[in-house]
């Protein structure tokens, strides 16, 4: 029973990082129609944070509060690193540097990741053939992402922000760990969506203009036509309903099912899903450099996660 659970934890972080790795393709769109970033992590993580609550109410015996002021704090941790000031600098970058660069750093997050918790939790430490494995995925999403382009266009902002949302996930994959010791997934998940709501307001005070700018949107936008209207809202339901309510419950289970290292180490693979689905859906093309990339980080993933070493 414990193997099948453990193999269900692979399959849900995999599946999890192909929806993270679409995210992008539909975001994307919601940026040329018109949503600035904030307008649109806003408008994910409440529609995610409604439906989450909903949930909630309809469980019984469901947990409403933590148990000490310290557990509260590292739940605003949680909902600072994994939500408001993740998206925020992932997507600010962009404004600065290329998105290459931005998907390059942000795309190594496990390396990170796998230091600082190792440097906090010695069981976590990787044997010699596992930091082989991570360092050859890394190495792998590096030939994806450039795409055959080995020209980096440095921007100390640009690249200090994207590093800084990278830095964001490792520390939400460390306190992860923590939180998953001694709260519900959902609980949890609902903590975070609520904290990274809660964290932009101070954000929207500076620039009121992005929220008073949101029914106006959407009223050009229906304006306009109700089938633009209502792609706009197709994109932001799969943005709130599956890439952050199913899958943010679904990946938090995931760190306490296989541990926060083995799942943060599936983040490799997002940018494999993301030119798939560019692909798919914007018709760009699949190079030899994909191919190599690809089997780069599956190779280095395989050997990441062997338990002898």
């Amino acid at each position: 029973m414990r193997h099948n659970t453990k193999v269900l934890g692979h399959i849900v972080a995999f599946l999890t990082v192909v929806v993270w790795g679409s995210t992008f393709v539909f975001t994307k769109l919601l940026l040329l129609s018109g949503l600035t970033a904030a307008q649109i992590f806003t408008l994910r993580f409440i529609i995610a944070y409604v439906l989450l609550m909903l949930f909630s109410l309809s469980r019984k015996n469901h947990r409403w509060l933590v148990d000490t002021w310290k557990d509260e704090l590292l739940m605003v941790g949680l909902g600072l690193t994994g939500g408001s000031m993740y998206f925020l600098t992932e997507n600010e970058s962009m404004n600065y540097t290329t998105t290459t660069n931005t998907s390059l750093i942000v795309c190594l997050c496990p390396l990170f990741a796998t230091a600082l918790i190792g440097a906090v939790y010695k069981s976590e430490r990787l044997r010699p053939s596992q930091l082989l494995g991570s360092v050859l995925a890394a190495i792998g999403v590096v030939v994806v992402v450039l795409n055959g382009h080995f020209v980096l266009h440095l921007s100390p902002l640009g690249d200090s922000l994207a590093f800084a949302a990278c830095l964001c996930w490792a520390f939400y994959s460390l306190l992860m760990i923590s939180a998953n010791r001694r709260y519900d997934v959902v609980f949890i998940t609902r903590k975070v969506f609520f904290y990274g709501l809660l964290s932009m307001i101070p954000y929207f005070l500076f620039f009121p203009d992005e929220w008073l700018g949101i029914p106006a949107f959407f009223s050009n936008a229906f304006n306009e036509g109700s089938e633009i209207g209502m792609t706009i809202v197709v994109n932001l339901l799969f943005l709130g309903c599956i890439a952050s309510m199913l899958c943010f419950v679904a990946w938090n289970w995931a760190l306490k099912t296989i541990g926060a290292v083995t799942a943060t180490n599936y983040v490799y693979i997002n940018p494999v899903t993301t030119i798939v689905f560019a692909w798919l859906i914007l018709s760009e093309n699949i190079t030899i450099f994909f191919l190599i990339g690809t089997a780069l980080i599956l190779v280095g993933m395989y050997l990441a996660d062997r338990k002898k070493g």
